[in-house]
């Protein structure tokens, strides 16, 4: 099992996510009530919607993460998953997004996730260049 079917595994038992297909048509998507939360494109990595406020408010914690990637004005990260740390970290930022769509305001801009806007690169191992 991937570290990615395991993540949807435990995160289809939360009983405010359900499951489809992502809106941008490929991988698999958590919706909460309101929202996609979600988009698992591959076995390695996942889209999350955070919203700007949250990524605002995490922005540095975020960005000192090697399985983070952000996009410049992106309401999505994309989190890599290499190893059981990066499971754990995806799904408390679940947690958050799914507090962050309960008390952010109505939008209607576009919420496309960060699918193809990514360069998924391995990460290096402590020392290697």
């Amino acid at each position: 099992m991937t570290l990615a079917q395991r993540a949807l595994e435990r995160l289809q038992a939360w009983p405010d996510l359900t499951t489809g297909q992502a809106s941008c048509g490929t991988g698999r998507a958590l919706r909460s009530v309101r929202d996609e939360i979600v988009h698992f494109h591959s076995d390695r990595d996942v889209d999350l919607h955070l919203t700007h406020r949250a990524i605002q408010r995490f922005q540095y914690d975020l960005g000192g993460s090697s399985a983070i990637r952000m996009v410049p004005g992106s309401r999505w990260v994309t989190v890599l998953l290499d190893c059981d740390a990066d499971v754990d970290l995806l799904l408390s930022l679940v947690s958050i997004a799914l507090k962050a769509h309960q008390t952010r305001p109505p939008s209607d801009l576009p919420s496309g996730c960060n699918f193809r806007r990514v360069t998924v690169l391995p990460r290096t191992a402590a020392g290697d260049f």
